[in-house]
């Protein structure tokens, strides 16, 4: 399948994607973590995410903490459990900091639930209401790869800061946000010979349609190789490529995520801007740490995507990849991983009228990716 993604192939995919789960965009990412205190301190300081709103002792939840986050469309919630055992610590035991929920904005919480769970899903919360002073707010929900959910929230009646149960959280310390806008997508990494298994998943269980796939030809160095394939819900909003590891000489990073995070799970969350020079100067300026490519890199780069409308001098400066498809081209950087363990990154990508996802740039950033595993020892 073509890597160049056109209006037709759009058109392609809002065919194909089924209308019984209409998806508004994505409403939340939960991560669960050892210390969202300080977890919070981090994206407030370094990404310039704004305070929202807070749950916890002070709002009566006696078994965990979760402060919430917000940069424009994109919104974070960072949860700690406050005692021993259960399903957080779990987590966080098996897996270290990460996603444990990426919730998606409905119009029917609950027509969403029985739409995918008679498709297939397993549920994971039955459809139920909360309320408090500002409305009401339905929530359910089902299992997707690894130990990952997704919550279908229902906010159409509700005008409070956050969701029920929350207060809002309006700390004195606040930091200039760095021009991030929404998520454009967000990556799953399955295991062995899964990534079929989940796509269809999603287009059976979610009716998505698939928008483009790379096999280990696209997406290959002399050491490593994986195959990954792109989900996208009909009008677009949601996207999720999802990752399987490929035969290689040595141990690709799908295969160093898999063994770190012990399964499946989100590896990294695409975050758009609209102005990436802007955006990654000032990441770097707090110390955000991204790969980086040989200056060879942009020695031919133009010969391979043409004309750009950014002077190559900062991009070569800060590292920033560069790819065409037919419809423009996109700017793109990823971070090194966020955590202690090797698992979760983020990139940043800035597009330039181009639908596609870098494929130009893959030999670039996995020769990058391998570097780093070289330096841990995990290669």
């Amino acid at each position: 399948m073509s890597t160049n993604i056109t209006p037709q192939d759009l058109e392609k995919v809002n065919s194909q994607a089924e209308d019984f789960l209409p998806l508004l965009g994505t409403d939340y990412v939960e991560l669960y973590v050892g210390n969202a205190k300080q977890a919070a301190y981090y994206y407030q300081t370094a990404w310039g995410f704004q305070p929202v709103a807070y749950a916890g002792l002070e709002t009566g939840r006696k078994d965990s903490v979760s402060y919430v986050l917000q940069q424009d469309k994109i919104r974070l919630v960072l949860t700690s459990p406050l005692q021993p055992d259960g399903d957080i610590n779990a987590h966080i035991n098996a897996h270290g900091d990460g996603v444990k929920v990426v919730a998606l904005w409905v119009d029917d919480a609950t027509k969403s639930y029985e739409e995918t769970v008679k498709r297939g899903a397993k549920s994971y919360m039955k459809p139920r209401t909360e309320k408090d002073k500002n409305g009401t707010v339905v929530f359910s929900g089902i299992h997707t790869y690894g130990e990952t959910v997704h919550i279908f929230v229902e906010r159409k009646n509700y005008n409070g800061t956050f969701l029920p149960g929350y207060m809002p959280w309006d700390k004195t310390y606040k930091t200039e946000a760095v021009g991030l806008k929404f998520i454009d997508h967000m990556v799953g990494n399955v295991g062995w010979n899964e990534m079929n298994k989940w796509c269809e998943f999603y287009a059976k269980v979610m009716g998505f349609a698939q928008l483009v796939s790379f096999d280990d030809k696209d997406i290959s160095t002399e050491y490593t190789a994986l195959m990954s394939k792109v989900m996208s819900n009909g009008n677009g909003r949601i996207k999720f490529p999802i990752n399987e590891p490929a035969e290689g000489r040595k141990k690709s990073q799908i295969e160093e995520y898999i063994d770190f995070y012990n399964g499946a799970g989100v590896q990294h969350m695409a975050l758009a801007t609209d102005n990436i020079i802007e955006t990654v100067s000032a990441l770097h300026n707090r110390g955000v740490e991204f790969l980086t490519v040989p200056a060879s890199y942009y020695e031919t780069v133009l010969d391979r995507v043409g004309e750009i409308d950014e002077d190559l001098a900062p991009l070569k400066e800060l590292g920033i990849l560069i790819d065409r498809d037919d419809e423009g081209y996109l700017l793109q950087i990823f971070t090194k991983p966020v955590l202690d363990r090797p698992t979760m990154f983020f990139e940043i990508i800035q597009r330039k009228g181009a639908q596609s996802f870098g494929k130009g740039n893959f030999k670039a950033l996995f020769e990058a990716i391998e570097r780093e595993q070289e330096q841990r020892g995990t290669l």
